[in-house]
């Protein structure tokens, strides 16, 4: 990776997080069609679609839609049709968007009228986005790395400062939708957190990648051990358990895809993209050679033949 798209991702990276950390807009109406408030980049504007960053990517679990979450609440992709919609329900500006089998788990920001209090901590969907359920921090966190196993609905985070449940800073885990939460000691892992993965059937099995590097862990996040010593924007998993994905801050947007029991890599090329990096990966639970990617610089790719072709469905937070 030079040196210029070093800087050009870290740039990103930290633009992106000063926006989120920002309270949300007071109404969505108020923002002009096409436009960030924060950058001022056009943005996808179809249907009343905008991607006001990307905060997450799921494939609803039917797989016929892939799930978006942003500052205005949840854009949706319907596969059959390529068009582009708004979910039903109030327009959160959701954070740490992760979805399993049964259920949609976020932190984030509530949308204006929806009664949630800003931050809204960790909430949980049974419905698609259109209600939300409050398990905990209320008012207190904002977890923008938060991930869930997708058969167990193990949740992992981490924690950016002390709250009511959690006394310090770093990762942790509940098995029990909050009820009870464990910290794990996550030895290992250098730099600072990037993304964040779980198994989808071992919650014991979490994979964390940092600006320096990739780690993986078999026991809860107490121990890590060196997977990649390449900043690793995005992490995870295959539905099927026997695979790790991760997206790595090189110039040309690399992609890995990594066997877990004999640790062989396979690289996978994406078209390029100037200047960015993948950020989320995820995989159709209806169709697993299907997958989506979705990069730092709001670009979005479908690949229905497991990565070796790719197509380009938003480009820049434009539909394409």
């Amino acid at each position: 990776m030079t040196a210029t798209t070093r800087t050009a991702v870290a740039a990103l990276l930290a633009l992106l997080l000063a926006a989120c950390n920002r309270a949300p807009e007071t109404t969505s109406t108020s923002v002009p069609s096409g436009q960030d408030p924060v950058t001022g980049e056009q943005v996808l504007a179809k249907e009343g679609v905008r991607l006001m960053h990307v905060h997450g990517l799921e494939y609803s679990p039917d797989g016929s839609k892939i799930l978006i979450p942003s500052h205005l609440g949840l854009a949706v992709y319907d596969r059959s049709t390529s068009d582009w919609s708004v979910a039903d329900g109030p327009t959160h500006d959701y954070m740490g968007f992760s979805a399993t089998k049964d259920a949609i788990y976020s932190s984030g920001h509530p949308a204006p009228g929806s009664g949630f209090v800003n931050p809204f901590g960790i909430i949980k969907s049974r419905d698609g986005g259109q209600t939300w359920q409050k398990l905990g921090f209320e008012g207190e966190t904002d977890f923008h790395l938060l991930a869930a196993g997708y058969e167990t609905n193990s949740v992992y985070v981490i924690n950016p400062h002390p709250n009511s449940k959690l006394k310090e800073e770093g990762l942790y885990y509940t098995l029990n939708d909050g009820f009870t939460w464990e910290r794990a000691l996550a030895t290992g892992p250098q730099g600072s957190p990037m993304s964040l993965a779980v198994h989808p059937t071992d919650p014991r099995t979490v994979a964390m990648g940092t600006d320096h590097g990739l780690f993986l862990s078999h026991d809860a996040g107490t121990t890590f051990q060196k997977i990649s010593s390449k900043e690793a924007s995005a992490a995870f998993f295959d539905l099927d358990g026997q695979h790790l994905w991760f997206g790595l801050t090189g110039g040309q947007s690399d992609l890995v895809r990594l066997n877990l029991e004999n640790r062989e890599s396979t690289e996978i090329a994406l078209p390029q993209l100037n200047k960015d990096a993948v950020a989320y990966i995820a995989q159709n639970p209806t169709d697993r050679s299907e997958y989506a990617v979705a990069t730092l610089q709001r670009n979005v790719l479908l690949s229905t033949d497991n990565g070796q072709s790719w197509k380009l469905i938003a480009k820049n937070g434009e539909a394409s």
